[in-house]
């Protein structure tokens, strides 16, 4: 069977800070490809560069040296009207503290990456209530974000991350403000977007806890990639069989980053 075209590929990305008298390197020559579509995580410890790495794949910055594609798409020589069309219609970023407008209920939230998009308007609200009843928040549309619970809040914002149906979505710390229970909810909610949209979902979390939910783990340290394992082993003899439980997968995390020194 022929291979899958990357739907993300980083090759050699650096970025790097000058902080007055001196310069810091978030990212030291990043090497990634990640295949087709599914739930993965990016993984490290504060100050690893993880949420450097997801704001460069996301547009939101440029880097100091390499390229990224996304899609096949070369996104680091885009100028800044088509990182914005990017930004818009090719990728959905879900934001750990949500992102709504406090003004607007939850359907015009949704519906504002069309509006934005000169989409007709019936048109748009017709998407947007779609997606809020298949996330299970139909009934909340015409409420505003003060009204909405936490994890109402973020399915909110997940069907807006979806309205333009992109083949990539990117969370940052996607359950850091919810209970964990509502995490649990999100989590499973989440699986079942990356199957019934075809959709690669990167998520970016320093929790162990968080990446079990996903069936790949990507590490950086210290703005590398220190290594990536799957989260279901065979490996009876390390780390038994079946999917990795929180404190496995800590440890597995732990072992690649100890071997990335």
């Amino acid at each position: 069977m022929q291979a899958q075209t990357p739907s993300i590929l980083c090759r050699g990305v650096t970025k790097s800070y000058d902080l007055g008298a001196r310069t810091v390197d978030a990212l030291r020559g990043v090497d990634l490809a990640i295949e087709g579509a599914g739930f993965y995580a990016i993984m490290g410890s504060s100050g690893s560069g993880k949420s450097t790495l997801m704001h460069l794949i996301a547009g939101l910055d440029r880097p100091t040296a390499g390229s990224i594609e996304v899609a096949g798409t070369r996104i680091d020589s885009l100028g800044e009207r088509e990182l914005t069309l990017y930004r818009r219609r090719r990728i959905g970023i879900v934001f750990q503290h949500f992102n709504l407008l406090p003004s607007m209920t939850a359907l015009d939230n949704v519906m504002l990456p069309a509006l934005l998009d000169s989409m007709d308007r019936r048109a748009a609200e017709r998407r947007a209530r779609e997606l809020l009843e298949e996330l299970g928040v139909g009934a909340r549309a015409d409420h505003r974000p003060d009204a909405l619970s936490g994890g109402e809040q973020q399915r909110v914002a997940i069907a807006r991350a979806l309205f333009f149906s992109p083949g990539v979505i990117l969370a940052d710390e996607p359950t850091g403000n919810l209970d964990s229970a509502a995490g649990a909810r999100l989590f499973a909610l989440l699986r079942s977007i990356a199957e019934a949209h075809n959709t690669l979902l990167l998520m970016v979390t320093h929790e162990p806890a968080a990446a079990a939910n996903c069936q790949r783990v990507i590490v950086l340290r210290d703005g590398l990639v220190a290594g990536s394992f799957d989260t279901r082993t065979t490996d009876a003899a390390t780390h038994g069989e079946g999917a990795l439980d929180a404190g496995s997968l800590a440890l597995r995390a732990q072992e690649l980053a100890r071997a990335a020194r």
